[in-house]
């Protein structure tokens, strides 16, 4: 367990290291409310031990700024404890509104002292595992069942966001509608079970394309999602035009690279998709825009022969 103990004393802070210490636990000092905000925020402590009165910033100002922290977090919360020589009832109402979940004397005996530091060892472990599992179904509630992409209502939110940090900025901003070609005669002809297959093989193909792009930072905060059906999207915030069309053209040719036989798609004999994008040098008023040029495009794909990007 990660202890926070802010104390002004050095004196006090040595003794109550050592003990903490001694029981196992890693120790952190701050010493001033000030410093135990900005360690807070580095080092995520599991548990925080708060002087009261300190130069700089006290101990109900610095947990009041940690709880501040942590609203904007998922899931997150740290125990505080104060530690007092006076706990008096005005001080207990005060930490308590402040953030503080308990007091405890700085004199504590060394039984009592180690009793509470296994209980909120439990309740930091506790935490940890509540934490990961809410991370996990967050990441479940974001994600589509069948091909492992983002669905629609996590990039419908992600976008808006993304746009309005465009818009904001004035950055670039691009959009990619993809749509596999003749998906309902593959389904006709191999079956549904064939089709979910390519389905994920597909998706896969494009989620390993943007994710290179995404890491090598020419495409940083691009993701792929699943849009509906046997189409796609892929939401390209903040890149070069370059980027958004080396995007599509990676796009296609790991799509192609799948070798995933389509008779029915007579043209060229595997699976293969259509790509219609939209981009803009600066981010306006109205996303739908991008959505309706995008999908024109991919139309236009579809009647030049597929298997090809329309991006103008």
């Amino acid at each position: 367990m990660k202890i926070l103990l802010v104390e002004d004393s050095r004196a006090m802070a040595a003794v109550m290291s050592v003990r903490l210490s001694s029981f196992g636990y890693s120790v952190a000092v701050a010493e001033n409310g000030a410093l135990a905000v900005a360690k807070f925020a580095d080092w995520g402590p599991d548990l925080i031990l708060m002087d009261i009165e300190m130069p700089v910033m006290n101990g109900f100002e610095a947990s009041a700024r940690i709880r501040a922290i942590e609203a904007t977090q998922d899931w997150a919360w740290t125990p505080i404890l104060f530690l007092t020589a006076s706990d008096t009832q005005e001080n207990l109402i005060t930490a308590i509104e402040a953030g503080g979940d308990d007091f405890m004397a700085k004199s504590v005996p060394e039984a009592v002292l180690q009793a509470k530091m296994k209980a909120m060892a439990r309740i930091a472990a506790l935490r940890s595992r509540l934490s990961q599992a809410n991370r996990m179904l967050k990441e479940q509630a974001s994600r589509d069942g069948l091909t492992g992409l983002c669905n629609r209502r996590y990039m419908d939110l992600t976008l808006d966001m993304a746009w309005s940090e465009a818009v904001r900025s004035g950055a670039s901003f691009a959009l990619l509608m993809l749509d596999i070609d003749h998906f309902k005669k593959y389904n006709d002809h191999y079956g549904h079970l064939a089709g979910d297959d390519c389905l994920r093989a597909v998706a896969g193909a494009v989620r390993t394309v943007v994710e290179a792009f995404s890491s090598d930072g020419h495409a940083k905060d691009a993701f792929a999602a699943r849009y509906g059906g046997e189409e796609f999207a892929v939401v390209i915030p903040i890149a070069s035009e370059q980027a958004y069309r080396s995007i599509a053209d990676g796009v296609l040719d790991a799509v192609r690279g799948t070798g995933i036989p389509h008779e029915r798609n007579a043209e060229w004999g595997i699976v293969t998709t259509s790509v219609g994008g939209a981009f803009v040098d600066a981010a306006g008023d109205d996303i739908a825009q991008m959505f309706r040029a995008a999908d024109m495009r991919l139309y236009k794909a579809k009647e030049s022969g597929r298997n090809r990007a329309v991006l103008n």
